[in-house]
């Protein structure tokens, strides 16, 4: 039975390495300098991105009656599953008016899920529900399409039942997301909501 050997973290070869690259990097970032300001200790550059008028800090001041959901594909059909009305169910969840708009990505998706889906189709194309181009020209994946457009406009709620999706819109503040539990449509993260009456 041999053990594995680890290499200890004070190890000179460890060192050895560690200073080669700085000084790499040093005389990369010592070349990209020279050409522009003529800092040298410039090398990092940091991307912060513009927030949202609307919000102050996690509460986003932009949503309000009548509120404007964008469905994603399985929302649509665990809707039907539950036996549940879509504009009902979601006027008694906000008590309010409620806009349900869909987008060009899920409309793909739900036509590409084939015959088995038509009910689901047939209730998207509703002419109640509001239709929204796709946020980029070709793209038929509506998760990245509804991450872009409630990162880019924050006056949505996101209406899905998939749990990636609901961890990537957890990290984008001010963005509530509707589910549906014991076959009721439920808010979370909306500021003064009555989805627990």
């Amino acid at each position: 039975a041999e053990v594995k050997r680890m290499i200890s973290p004070k190890d000179e070869r460890l060192k050895q390495g560690a200073v080669a690259r700085r000084e790499a990097a040093q005389a990369k970032g010592g070349a990209a300098g020279g050409k522009g300001k003529g800092k040298a200790g410039d090398g990092l550059v940091r991307n912060v991105p513009q927030v949202s008028a609307a919000m102050f800090f996690a509460h986003n001041s932009a949503l309000g009656p009548p509120f404007h959901v964008l469905i994603d594909t399985n929302f649509v059909n665990f809707s039907i599953q539950n036996k549940l009305d879509m504009q009902k169910a979601m006027m008694d969840c906000l008590c309010a008016k409620v806009t349900i708009c869909v987008t060009d990505a899920v409309m793909a998706e739900l036509e590409k899920l084939g015959p088995k889906y038509r009910v689901a189709l047939r209730i998207a194309k509703d002419p109640r529900f509001e239709r929204l181009p796709a946020m980029r020209s070709g793209n038929t994946y509506a998760d990245d399409d509804l991450v872009e457009r409630v990162t880019a406009h924050r006056c949505y709620i996101v209406a899905t039942c998939d749990k990636d999706l609901k961890r990537r819109l957890r990290k984008i503040p001010g963005v509530p997301i509707m589910t549906i539990k014991a076959r009721k449509y439920e808010v979370e993260r909306l500021p003064d909501s009555n989805s627990f009456l």
